[in-house]
């Protein structure tokens, strides 16, 4: 759905996205200061993401949830995390008026995701080999949970988009979202790389045993 009108980036505009900023740089400090020192760069990636991950949804995406249950939604809420909501919903009409398929996804987001965003930043510090299997399964929760986010939209037309707009379509819509699926996509792949190697390794050393038994 297009927007002719004049794009102004406004004070609600800069606040959200400076929130989203901050809950990131809370995530890079917190790798630093809380994982060992011999932590691999990916694993202090993987901690700075986890962080800034359960932050977003236990804040931003858990006032979306109050707002959005027990019949109240977005719109005709009052408040500071009302405002940035009704920003962005003007992107994605749908976060507005509390739809339900929006709803239930952010039920599992906040009250699934969150949590075990945290379990998995408990196992980083500890550098617990299991976190590998938790980082595939939240990823693919990830990924799943913004697919059927976009896809119901994407058939039946877009009609609840404002993609005439540069701020809502590339900012809102697309950057903030497109990474939950590169970031996802690439913890995913450095998992099956931790988890399959030592595997592999395991399995040739196996038959050279057998043969000299």
């Amino acid at each position: 759905m297009a927007d002719t009108s004049v794009e102004i980036f406004t004070a609600t505009s800069m606040n959200s996205l400076g929130g989203v900023l901050g809950l990131f740089t809370l995530g890079y400090v917190g790798a630093d200061v809380l994982l060992p020192n011999n932590a691999r760069w990916q694993d202090r990636y993987a901690f700075t993401w986890f962080a800034f991950d359960a932050l977003i949804h236990f804040i931003f995406e858990g006032s979306f949830l109050y707002l959005s249950t027990f019949g109240r939604t977005v719109n005709t809420s009052e408040g500071m995390f009302a405002t940035m909501w009704r920003e962005y919903a003007a992107a994605d009409f749908r976060w507005g008026t509390a739809d339900p398929t929006v709803v239930s996804l952010e039920i599992l987001t906040v009250l699934g995701a969150g949590p075990m965003a945290c379990y998995i930043l408990k196992k980083l510090v500890s550098q617990d080999p299991a976190r590998f299997y938790w980082i595939i399964v939240i990823c693919t929760a990830e990924l799943y949970g913004g697919w059927m986010t976009f896809c119901p939209e994407w058939l039946t037309g877009s009609p609840g988009l404002n993609t005439g707009n540069f701020l809502y379509l590339w900012v809102y819509l697309f950057l903030m979202n497109i990474i939950w699926v590169i970031v996802p996509l690439w913890l995913m792949y450095d998992s099956y790389i931790q988890i399959v190697t030592p595997l592999r390794k395991m399995a040739q050393v196996a038959p050279t045993k057998s043969k000299k038994a």
